[in-house]
């Protein structure tokens, strides 16, 4: 494995970055509707912490994740899902 440094890794990483977009008004993350604000919310901050290890979200794995915090997923059923890459 080839070793990097540190100001590649970050120029790397600043030109992988994609902004999330988030539309409070209308209650949706990239089109993924939510029911209230604080779900919205806590979605957003767990894909956040994601797209800093390189994780792009997708309208599929929004909805995913926002039907976890909802309580509409168990855990194990996130994790096979996201095992066979059914989220892209």
């Amino acid at each position: 494995m080839q070793s990097i440094d540190l100001c590649t890794f970050i120029l790397q990483r600043m030109f992988m970055y994609q902004a999330l977009e988030i539309d409070r008004e209308n209650c949706s993350i990239q089109g993924v509707v939510f029911p209230n604000l604080n779900v919205l919310e806590e979605t957003a901050h767990a894909i956040g912490s994601n797209m800093f290890e390189g994780f792009i979200p997708t309208a599929k794995s929004i909805s995913l994740i926002r039907d976890y915090i909802l309580g509409e997923l168990s855990l194990q059923e996130l994790v096979f899902i996201t095992k066979s890459k059914a989220y892209v």
